[in-house]
């Protein structure tokens, strides 16, 4: 995962949003990631050091002159070794000290002193979030590559109601994997994925439609953003948030996601078509509610939907997406249909799974899957979350790309 191992300097200022910040530090340390945290000396106010210590297992910083363990300079060494700098919450003053170049405590000696990407997330009352001199900071933050994420519209802690909330920690977090994935072997290369199920109207309130949850493709289009894409993620209504850095087109049928595929995936690096689409729509829906009371029983003349991944994968040429990769959602003979779909289609991968598993498919978290290549290879997967097929599915994509990891 691509905060594994990462070391994350966390800057936390003074503000009454200091509290989320310990929320933030423990899901960055369950991610995987080396956590250091600076206090500001106002910071200290809202949050305790030893709250920070026990979560991240790190000693939690705030004297500028404080040496570390190997006799470094504090905001020297965490500078040099910082992955990326994440402060959360900024204040105003942070952020004018930081744009100023003003060096007076040591999350701002520490941003002097690194080269590495830097994330802010401001939180401030609404008044100070609109004063001309926080936005003049912040647009010269971001001239200086600095990423700014939220704030977010609310309730404020002084009753107002504005802009000046913390962003939503999973908004911060996907900030974070997408600047840290900028430089990941996809990185320049577009990647299409589809998601969730398609709805086939029925009448103005019913819809045929399957239980896909949309989680697959959305975990994929999470795992092509780490790894440096620009993507574009076509999906079906579903419950999710989409991951920060995608460019989202939004479908109901199956004839809008052919259209939504068609238009995006020309000359891309590659198409995941995780969606369930719909095999058969009602040759035409009801202009009015279908009453019960009007008949003992209900026949519906069905038709083909159109076949988006055997479309695709026969353009010709650059209007072709490099790879083509399949999802085969099966509940018998796995590996014959799946096999069979990836021939009769000409799809360079396809990705295979027994719906019919309790544990595995529709509406949970984990998926039992088999990878299938044109070549011939094929790799079968023990249980794994969802984020983590994922990872090994765009892994195998990087590979077949011929891009290194």
């Amino acid at each position: 995962m691509i905060l594994a191992g990462r070391q994350i300097v966390l800057g936390i200022s003074g503000g009454i949003a200091a509290y989320k910040a310990i929320e933030l530090a423990r899901q960055l340390t369950v991610a995987g990631a080396t956590v250091d945290v600076i206090l500001t000396p106002d910071a200290a106010r809202f949050v305790t050091p030893l709250t920070l210590q026990t979560l991240t297992q790190r000693p939690v910083l705030s004297d500028m002159f404080q040496l570390l363990e190997t006799m470094e300079m504090g905001h020297i060494a965490l500078g040099e070794r910082a992955d990326l700098l994440l402060v959360a919450p900024a204040t105003a003053n942070t952020l004018a000290g930081m744009a100023q170049g003003l060096g007076h405590n040591l999350l701002l000696t520490t941003y002097l002193a690194t080269r590495a990407p830097v994330v802010v997330a401001p939180a401030m009352n609404v008044n100070m979030w609109q004063h001309p001199a926080t936005q003049a900071n912040l647009a010269l933050l971001r001239e200086r590559g600095v990423t700014v994420v939220g704030p977010a519209y609310g309730r404020l802690a002084s009753g107002l109601v504005g802009a000046g909330r913390l962003a939503p920690l999973e908004e911060i977090l996907g900030t974070v994997r997408q600047v840290l994935g900028r430089r990941g072997p996809l990185a320049g290369q577009r990647v299409v994925v589809t998601a969730g199920g398609t709805q086939e109207p029925l009448d103005p309130v019913r819809y045929l439609g399957n239980r896909s949850s949309g989680k697959m493709g959305y975990a994929l289009a999470q795992a092509a953003i780490d790894r440096g894409a620009e993507v574009t993620l076509v999906t079906a209504p579903t419950s999710l948030q989409a991951p920060v850095g995608a460019q989202v087109v939004a479908v109901q049928t199956a004839q809008e996601m052919r259209e939504a595929v068609l238009a995006a995936s020309a000359g891309a690096a590659a198409l995941l078509m995780a969606a369930a689409v719909a095999d058969f729509r009602p040759v035409r829906a009801a202009p009015q509610k279908i009453k019960k009371e009007a008949a003992r029983e209900l026949s519906i003349l069905l038709q083909r939907t159109p076949d988006i991944l055997r479309e695709v994968s026969s353009l010709p040429g650059a209007q072709r997406p490099t790879l083509v990769v399949g999802f085969a959602a099966e509940t018998e003979d796995l590996l014959a249909h799946a096999r069979d779909k990836l021939l009769g289609k000409r799809l360079d991968l396809i990705v295979a799974n027994d719906v019919s598993a309790a544990d595995s498919g529709f509406g949970v978290d984990t998926n039992r899957v088999t990878l299938l290549s044109a070549d011939g290879s094929v790799e079968a997967l023990p249980l794994l979350t969802k984020a983590e097929v994922a990872e090994r599915v765009l892994d195998r994509v990087v590979e077949m790309l011929g891009r290194e990891t």
